[in-house]
């Protein structure tokens, strides 16, 4: 369900701490502050922040391909303060029309296959496993790799055995 006091906005520059607060969340698989001020400055890619009472409660990090119609989630994170309110649901939502509004008619993202409310969130919002990848992740975990048509496009996922990505973590910070 949709927060009332959750504002969503483009990430900016002047955002930089919190969204390295943010990352450290994770034990590993974290993007850096030269890796997030790269994105905003160069970087062919959206984030999107929720912020409530003048604090980000999570962001989610949409990455395009030139001339490529499939969007993918690198990461969706969710301070443990704001996880299960309606916060990475509605980033994702988000991040979906931002797809749609940029010409992209798929979106992909993987997700921890040991991650289950992840995944079940996933689910819920339409999103099908199409792959599993042995490996994935820094520390050897395994990946599911989801997908979504954004519009009635009767097209399936494609998959590429070869292609390598960089790990995603489309999860919520574990709470401590």
């Amino acid at each position: 369900m949709p927060r009332s006091d959750l504002l969503l906005r483009r990430a900016r520059l002047a955002d930089l701490a919190a969204l390295v607060r943010l990352e450290e969340c994770f034990p590993s698989d974290q993007l850096s502050r030269r890796n997030f001020r790269h994105l905003l400055k160069h970087g062919n890619a959206d984030i999107w922040v929720g912020e409530t009472h003048g604090t980000l409660a999570g962001n989610v990090v949409l990455f395009y391909r030139r001339h490529a119609r499939v969007a993918r989630v690198y990461s969706l994170v969710v301070h443990p303060e704001h996880q299960r309110r309606g916060v990475a649901q509605t980033l994702m939502r988000t991040a979906e029309s931002a797809a749609l509004a940029r010409g992209c008619h798929t979106m992909r993202l993987e997700v921890r296959a040991d991650n289950t409310a992840a995944i079940a969130l996933y689910q819920r919002l339409g999103y099908v496993v199409a792959a599993s990848i042995e490996n994935f992740y820094e520390d050897g975990a395994k990946a599911l790799r989801l997908s979504k048509p954004l519009t009635g496009s009767t097209d399936r996922p494609t998959r590429n055995p070869r292609s390598r990505q960089e790990p995603a973590r489309a999860v919520s910070c574990p709470t401590a």
